[in-house]
């Protein structure tokens, strides 16, 4: 079986491993199935919950897609050859509790080829991250510490780096650099070299991947039963158009989808079905809120 075919059968038993788990922990929703063809080639799964007891929305994806680059895509890919493949698993998860962080995933493995057909360029990219309303601190550590457990193993270098990526990624350009979340690992364009086979960038794609319920999971069973107020949600949905802001100005996978002929609902599924905007508004002096505000920025979570 070669890359390309392995990647594909991972992400889809990975769909169904979350999935399974996610409607578990909920207890009221299910996930509806979405099979959807793409016309440029290919399609994709959208799994998508909705009003549970746990989860007010989210969904957990996977795609195949290919056809031609968009010539804009091609100069900045910086590629002469405009045939793709691109596959994938995509989740966002935003729970009903004000306590109990969003969380986005994302693995993925595209292929270029050039007009004959022929392999030409591949690589892996992906990353989880976490956006939380309401923090603590020992929860960000933990979430952190898993991805680095998940990293190690391929060389010491590469949770710190990854870590990085993810800071400057996630991050509202627009509003003087606030960060969306406290971060995660991001990498991209991993091509194999002289150093690196695929068959290691997809193990460790594969590490990361499987790391992502090890990283959550304590996480959402830890503060699903909090109780909460409308003023947790009030803030709840302030930070999440912050959210949203990113999603539609700056993500990079949003303009992929949408430039290649993408299915707009299932692109656009990461956003929050509630959200707010609140002109000039500041978290008081001294609150959760605030000490919030003061942990998105670039932080060391692993040794607090």
């Amino acid at each position: 079986m070669d890359i390309k075919s392995e990647f594909i059968f991972f992400i889809r038993s990975l769909q169904i491993q979350i999935c399974d788990v996610m409607e578990s922990i909920d207890g009221k929703a299910i996930f509806k199935q979405d099979v959807w063809q793409s016309q440029e080639g290919g399609g994709g799964l959208t799994n998508v919950i909705a009003n549970g007891s746990v989860f007010e929305k989210g969904g957990v994806n996977t795609s195949v897609v290919h056809g031609i680059l968009p010539k804009m895509l091609q100069k900045k890919t910086n590629v002469e050859y405009g045939q793709f493949m691109a596959c994938g698993l995509s989740l966002v998860l935003h729970p009903l509790n004000p306590f109990v962080p969003t969380v986005h995933a994302n693995f993925r493995y595209f292929e270029l080829y050039d007009q004959a057909g022929d392999l030409k360029d591949s690589w892996f990219g992906g990353g989880i991250d976490l956006t939380p309303y309401y923090l603590e601190e020992s929860d960000g550590s933990y979430f952190h510490r898993t991805l680095k457990e998940a990293c190690d193993p391929f060389g010491a270098q590469l949770y710190p780096m990854y870590k990085e990526n993810c800071d400057r990624y996630f991050v509202n350009s627009h509003r003087c650099d606030e960060a969306r979340g406290i971060g995660g690992i991001f990498y991209d364009y991993q091509r194999p070299d002289y150093l690196r086979k695929p068959e290691n960038l997809f193990a460790f794609s594969k590490a990361c991947a499987n790391a992502f319920l090890k990283a959550y999971i304590p996480l959402l069973i830890k503060h699903k039963d909090t109780p909460f107020t409308e003023e947790h949600r009030r803030w709840q949905a302030h930070r999440r158009g912050r959210y949203v802001e990113f999603n539609l100005i700056h993500d990079k996978g949003t303009l992929f989808g949408i430039q290649t002929g993408g299915r707009t609902d299932s692109i656009l599924i990461s956003l929050p079905p509630i959200a707010r905007w609140d002109y000039d508004f500041h978290p008081d002096p001294g609150s959760p809120e605030e000490q919030l505000m003061q942990w998105l920025k670039p932080r060391d979570w692993i040794n607090v």
